[in-house]
């Protein structure tokens, strides 16, 4: 009975990439802080369906994701790490990859309903944020993945402006030129996250028609856009302090350039040596969630 239990709950929670959703709720304390700084009152009601929503979203793309590439063969072909080449869940239980596109749908109409819910207190200016969230949901692996722009942007659309400026309205009912830069921070992360985590599957990713950057342009020449998508997050703090969009306290979130610069160094040096290269993709994940974070800190400090 254990042994069935233990293989059900796999099969639902694998696809599901449990470890990856602790940057939605990064994401959604930015959009609350750029809400807070604003002057709005925080509903805590609507904070938490809104992390409930985001969660969801990252949730249906992770399980669909998985059930497309299980379907193409992909699974098959990579060596899984921490960071990539998906759970390898459906691999070992094949009879069961219905389950994971359940899930990713399930998931998705989860993430419907509480747009609509939120279309509905809130107004539909919210309505182009969730269209163009739900189009990447269900177009991420089989359309998007096959553009190499389209596939470097949509994850930092995705929890940058999408989940920043969308938690920010549903806080504050309105947008702000605060939320757009503060989202720019994850946008330009997310984007280089994903980036750096297509880096050890470029030979599979290839046999199945994938076509990112590093299976388009080589591994070495997108090590130079992950170094600038790296900067221009930061940049992108800099100048909001500047313009006065940002508070001073806000420029807390340079530090995580302590450990920005070292990793950039590391990805350039270890680009084609992946056992090597593991240690920077982890240290890379921690520079996903610690620069939001502090940006979220300095706005609740700074308000």
């Amino acid at each position: 009975m254990l042994v069935f239990l233990s293989k059900n709950i796999s099969i639902i929670l694998g696809p599901m990439r449990l470890p990856f959703l602790i940057l939605n709720p990064a994401c959604v304390l930015l959009g609350a802080a750029t809400a807070a700084w604003s002057g709005s009152r925080i509903n805590i009601y609507y904070l938490i369906i809104a992390l409930i929503g985001a969660v969801s979203t990252h949730i249906s793309v992770n399980a669909l994701n998985e059930y497309y590439d299980f379907k193409s063969g992909l699974d098959f072909n990579t060596q899984p790490t921490p960071f990539s080449g998906g759970s390898g869940t459906l691999p070992k239980i094949p009879e069961k990859a219905n389950a994971a596109f359940f899930t990713g749908i399930v998931a998705f109409f989860i993430t419907a309903i509480i747009g609509i819910y939120f279309l509905c207190v809130r107004g539909v200016w919210l309505l182009p944020l969730g269209i163009l969230g739900l189009i990447i949901v269900v177009t991420y692996t089989e359309t998007l993945t096959k553009n190499p722009f389209l596939c470097l942007i949509a994850p930092g659309l995705g929890f940058g402006p999408l989940m920043v400026m969308g938690t920010h309205f549903v806080l504050a009912g309105s947008y702000s030129l605060t939320s757009f830069v503060a989202s720019l921070v994850p946008f330009f992360l997310v984007s280089d996250l994903l980036l750096l985590n297509q880096f050890p599957d470029v030979e599979a990713d290839k046999g199945v028609g994938r076509r990112h950057l590093p299976v388009v342009i080589g591994r070495k020449a997108s090590v130079k856009v992950y170094g600038a998508f790296l900067a221009c997050a930061y940049i992108s703090i800099v100048l909001g302090f500047l313009s006065g969009t940002l508070p001073i306290e806000g420029l807390l979130a340079l530090f995580s350039i302590i450990l920005a610069v070292p990793t950039l160094k590391g990805v350039a040096r270890y680009a084609e040596d992946m056992p090597k290269l593991l240690p920077y993709m982890g240290r890379n994940v921690v520079i996903n969630i610690l620069t939001p974070v502090l940006l979220a800190i300095g706005l609740f400090v700074g308000r």
